[in-house]
């Protein structure tokens, strides 16, 4: 059974740093597509970035330059590296695992994962 477990969320002020974490179980991080995504309050949920198998990187135009996105194969677990945080980056966070095997910006685009954690709240105060 595959768990994904988020942590790292909390409240900073504008121009801050946070760092999210997802720790995976039952799933092999470093072999596999993986993504974050957010949801603001009363908007659609919008995809954060995606890192793919051998660690190729893509960000939402909004994020780019600011967040980050690792993976660390021996703790299984995968991290967004937030910096330079803004009142808009206010949202739930959450982690997506594919489970398709497919190419994975194109599974990034189309949010096709088979696996989501429950989230992890990132308020940023102006």
């Amino acid at each position: 059974q595959v768990q994904l477990v988020e942590s790292g969320g909390g409240s900073v002020q504008a121009g801050g740093s946070l760092r999210l974490s997802c720790s995976a179980s039952g799933y092999a991080v470093g072999n596999n597509c993986m993504a974050w995504f957010r949801q603001a309050p009363g908007k659609e949920r919008e995809g954060v970035g995606s890192i793919d198998s051998d660690g190729t990187t893509s960000y939402a135009v909004s994020v780019k330059g600011r967040f980050t996105i690792s993976k660390d194969n021996a703790k299984n677990t995968l991290y967004l590296q937030m910096d330079s945080l803004k009142p808009e980056d206010t949202a739930m966070y959450y982690c997506a695992a594919d489970s398709s095997g497919g190419d994975c910006y194109y599974v990034f685009l189309t949010r096709q994962f088979g696996y989501w954690g429950q989230g992890t709240q990132v308020s940023v105060s102006s």
